[in-house]
């Protein structure tokens, strides 16, 4: 059923003699289910927060509680699983997602709901945590940037309709039934993931304290803070784009199903092409990516009035938000070749926090200072992203001889 099982001792040899593209593709179904299940509820809270009897905001906390579950996970993965062979720990987390989704579904009660969300934390902080260290086994190393490159396309592609599916199901069927429809998309990846996965031993025994001992390594420490930086700037913008839309750009329900479209789709072509920009210099691509993002970002500021303007922007944003992932997680492929398990771990948790505090000061400036606010701090904070992505190339060239910058 399954080859000879992969050792972990040089995980980025191990595609060489055959890439297993089965399971990259496996792994992005899997990734689809996860995203779609992740923010299913936004476009439910209405009808969720009704059936539980509770406000909507309390609804809402189960996207919260799935963050902090996640950042949990993320960090002690490699501990918890111990010498578990790594496809028994992607397949018990794919089961996972599916207990998740029928908990929510047919929950009977709020405690039940965020239970079911709090499970779901789990699979995201595990799955992502090993996302890069199973494409470097899954494929020859060359290859590992367009492996990571399909799993953020199963990425972009739920983030374009799990909102809008969400919403029609919803209205055809209920929102419990939208999450039970998960089942099947949980139930088929779990099976191709069965088939086309290999054996992957466990790695040596990584700690909560050696992950955090990553970060005495000075380009680990400016990297992770790069990323950090990244993701806590695009989400200080974008968690409010809906009501700047809204506000600002006085677009109708039709207008704004239009923009988000094209913001989704944006981003997957991004994920698409991003691969040969990395290719000649994944460095510069890091740096690059945000500080177009933050010339976007004052861009809008004039230009948001005019709806024309503010989808096109918007669609870049997508596309180049949507594709900087990919480059961060090559990223941790190249600098953790042996310690990949514990480096997706931390930058999970790092991007969980980030995603968190930029929403967080975003809000606080939308609601205090209108969104011109919430607009250059997001600017600001990826153009720190760029200045530390420099700086992490240039921390980087001594100890990697020849290395690219």
């Amino acid at each position: 059923m399954t080859s000879s099982p992969i050792s972990a001792a040089a995980p980025q040899d191990a595609g060489r003699e055959r890439a297993r593209w089965g399971g990259v593709f496996a792994m992005t179904l899997c990734v689809f289910a996860l995203i779609a299940s992740e923010f299913m509820p936004v476009s439910l809270l209405t009808p969720m927060a009704a059936d539980l009897g509770v406000s909507e905001g309390l609804a809402g906390y189960g996207i919260a509680i799935s963050g902090v579950f996640a950042v949990l996970t993320s960090l002690s993965i490699a501990r918890l699983a111990g010498a578990m062979d790594r496809r028994t720990l992607l397949l018990a987390l794919t089961a996972l997602m599916a207990l998740s989704g029928a908990v929510v579904a047919l929950a009977p009660d709020y405690p039940t709901y965020m239970a079911g969300r709090a499970l779901i934390g789990v699979v995201i902080g595990g799955f992502w945590s090993m996302s890069a260290a199973t494409a470097m086994r899954l494929v020859p190393a060359g290859q590992v940037p367009r492996a990571l490159a399909i799993f953020n396309g199963g990425n972009a592609l739920a983030t374009v309709i799990a909102a809008p599916l969400g919403s029609y199901l919803g209205a055809v069927i209920g929102w419990r039934g939208a999450f039970l429809c998960l089942l099947p998309v949980a139930a088929i990846a779990f099976a191709w993931q069965w088939i086309s996965l290999p054996r992957m031993a466990a790695a040596t025994g990584t700690t909560r304290a050696q992950v955090f001992h990553l970060l005495r390594r000075r380009p680990v420490l400016l990297g992770m803070a790069a990323c950090g930086a990244f993701f806590m700037g695009q989400f200080a913008l974008f968690t409010y784009v809906r009501p700047f839309l809204e506000t600002v750009t006085r677009v109708d329900a039709k207008g704004l199903s239009l923009v988000l479209l094209g913001i989704g789709v944006s981003g997957f072509l991004g994920t698409v092409a991003i691969g040969a920009f990395l290719r000649r210099g994944l460095y510069r691509t890091l740096a690059v990516i945000p500080v177009a993002m933050a010339a976007i970002a004052l861009v809008l500021i004039p230009a948001g009035g005019w709806l024309w303007a503010a989808g096109a922007l918007l669609a870049l944003w997508g596309m180049l938000a949507t594709a900087a992932p990919v480059g961060w997680w090559s990223w941790v492929a190249r600098n953790f070749p042996h310690d990949a398990e514990a480096g997706g771990g931390l930058m999970v948790a790092v991007v969980q926090c980030s995603i968190a505090l930029g929403s967080t000061v975003g809000g606080l400036l939308f609601d205090g200072r209108g969104y011109q606010a919430t607009f250059v701090a997001a600017a600001a904070i990826l153009l720190l992203a760029a200045l530390l992505a420099g700086l992490t190339a240039a921390a980087t060239r001594p100890q990697a001889a020849g290395g690219e910058g």
